[in-house]
């Protein structure tokens, strides 16, 4: 028999019986043909690779993934994923959705099919978030029947507004779900359910929503799994207590580890989905199970039957492995060519151009001044509505102010929610703090608190809002940045007027980015000119920016283990507790608008 490559003395991993066997392997137009004893007397090859006793794994699958969290294009993300053994991915583009609508999600998938990764894509489910935002774009389910049209996509991606799900049966999500679960019975939907248990757990399930990525307890991980659901375990889900619960259950067939988001500086030094699979080994999961969660549950998740397992008939994606426990590539195959040898260079051209023109031109913000950092109670999106009465403009304007203390300079001084941030997690809790006010005009700056302030950028609307934030956050200086999630208008936080004019404008004028301010001195500034938040630069340029960026940010006090991340969500309007978009601070459990001043 004839084939195109024949490995030998290799020990191949069983996905069916979980376990290493001491084989021979044949690799036919890409495809496993033979895994067995027989060698070189049953299989006339091209080319003959001895293993010399090494692992054979199948190439890793992340299923949830979103490429512009590392800031990079797909060709440069196919670059990176390939030295960490990834071999499939399912990217959602909601980021570049949010920014550019359906015309950014063709495009990202355009952009993606000449990688060396597989890459197949998942249709965001919720552009915009929330309706409590402003966004370039949005996909709508017409939007979705043209992407489906297409035949390359795999998967309706996460469903974010549970809230909407749950309490209102016509809003666009539940649409969304009817419409889906009626024209495409068959596609998976994936799903974002941060701490729902019980009814409201159930009532998202029945909707169609059976997989969750979020942060797990086991509670929560108890009650998914009894429910029904998938769940794919990111990083932050690897507690101590989490892990012991998968490796003494045997629920190996109801979870997978995803990587989720990855930073650049991240990807280069620790790896991808080979360093979750690492980490699990290390906190006491056999390899073997470990491997299991990185390649053949993802794979069955997302209905890839041709990938997973080295068998008869699979993509010939595989990894070769000098050390098991330490999961150390050696070379990594795609359908059965060499992608990558750790022996020999691996180095990356730069890419320009990669999207059409006006994607570079996504930032429509004039430069901003000191008025729009000035934080008012006649702006309604502080004192609330405005509308008739019991607004504190109203309470103001009637010399009868609830809640009000006057101090020894006959200032007075408001309840104001504040944003506190806190290490360990992308939740935001509210807290309440009395703010003087002098006349119409809050002195934020005079207080233990700094501002955080939101501007539309897209032309839109010009939408603006303002907030109050502490706990782990900046205690000097201020950050600018356009990469906000979900809808990337331009954020910045800041502990006085001056800096944040600095970053605002710096981002601006390079039409997206990161901009790190102190003492009017720009510390750190990382330029992301494609729909504001990613670049065509080399991984490790941008690994090393990105690098230089989290120490400028620590350096003003920050105290997170991801600032970038930390910095970013706080406009994630369906993630705890209170964050902020352009129509102002967001009550994300209660799904509304709150004015800053508590009434």
């Amino acid at each position: 028999m004839r084939a195109d490559q024949l490995i030998v003395n290799v020990n191949v991993y069983n996905s069916y019986y979980k376990r290493f066997e001491q084989n021979n392997v044949a690799v036919l137009d890409g495809r496993f043909l033979y895994i067995g004893s027989g060698g070189s007397e049953l299989i006339h090859a091209d080319e003959v690779i001895d293993a010399r006793g090494r692992y054979m794994i199948p190439g890793l699958i992340d299923i949830h993934l979103h490429i512009e969290s590392t800031m990079v294009t797909p060709a440069t993300f196919s670059h990176g994923l390939i030295r960490s053994g990834v071999t499939s991915i399912v990217p959602e583009p909601h980021e570049m959705a949010n920014v550019f609508g359906l015309e950014g999600v063709q495009e990202m998938m355009a952009a993606s099919r000449e990688t060396l990764v597989d890459m197949f894509y998942a249709i965001p489910s919720s552009v915009p978030a929330t309706p409590m935002e402003t966004t370039g774009g949005s996909i709508e389910i017409e939007d979705m029947d043209t992407l489906l049209a297409t035949g390359e996509i795999i998967c309706l991606g996460e469903i974010m507004n549970y809230v909407d799900v749950i309490r209102d049966p016509d809003c666009k999500t539940n649409q969304i779900l009817r419409h889906i679960r009626k024209n495409y019975p068959e596609l998976v939907i994936e799903g974002h359910t941060p701490k729902l248990l019980g009814l409201d757990l159930h009532r998202l399930i029945y909707a169609g929503v059976d997989s969750d990525h979020t942060h797990q307890s086991i509670e929560g991980l108890q009650a998914r799994i009894a429910a029904g659901m998938f769940i794919e375990i990111q990083e932050k889900s690897m507690t101590p207590e989490v892990m012991e619960y998968l490796i003494q259950h045997d629920v190996k067939e109801h979870f997978c580890f995803v990587t989720d988001d990855v930073m650049p500086d991240s990807l280069v030094e620790r790896g991808h989905l080979d360093h979750l699979v690492r980490k699990a080994i290390g906190m006491g999961m056999r390899p073997e199970d470990a491997i299991y969660a990185a390649t053949s549950t993802p794979a069955a998740r997302m209905k890839m039957t041709d990938r997973g397992s080295i068998a008869p008939g699979k993509v010939a994606d595989y990894v070769l492995l000098s050390d098991l426990e330490m999961l150390r590539i050696d070379q990594v195959y795609k359908k059965g060519r060499k992608a990558y040898d750790d022996y020999e260079p691996y180095t990356q051209e730069r890419i320009i151009g990669q999207f059409p023109a006006h994607f570079y031109h996504s930032v429509q913000l004039q430069q901003l001044g000191e008025e729009d950092f000035e934080i008012r109670l006649s702006d309604p999106k502080v004192s609330g509505s405005g509308e008739g009465t019991g607004s504190v403009v109203d309470a103001v304007q009637a010399e009868d102010k609830p809640k009000v203390s006057a101090d020894l300079a006959g200032e007075a001084s408001y309840p104001c929610r504040v944003m506190m941030v806190k290490d360990g997690s992308t939740f935001v809790e509210e807290h309440i703090a009395q703010i003087q006010v002098a006349g119409d005009e809050l002195l934020w700056e005079e207080s233990e608190y700094g501002q955080i302030a939101t501007f539309e950028r897209y032309g839109v609307n010009g939408n603006h809002a303002h907030g109050l934030i502490g706990g782990d956050t900046i205690k000097r200086g201020a950050i600018a940045t356009t990469y906000s999630h979900d809808n990337h208008n331009l954020l910045v936080v800041g502990r006085n007027r001056k800096d944040m004019i600095i970053a605002a404008n710096k981002v601006i004028s390079s039409q997206g980015g990161f901009c790190v301010v102190e003492d009017g001195k720009v510390l750190s500034h990382l330029e992301l000119p494609v729909g504001g938040i990613l670049t065509e630069e080399p991984l490790a340029v941008v690994s090393h920016q990105v690098k230089e960026l989290r120490a400028a940010m620590l350096s003003l006090g920050y105290v997170h283990y991801n600032p970038i991340m930390s910095i970013s969500t706080h406009s994630l309007a369906v993630s705890p507790a209170l964050k902020i978009t352009d129509h102002g601070l967001i009550d994300v459990n209660a799904g509304k608008v709150v004015p800053l001043v508590v009434q």
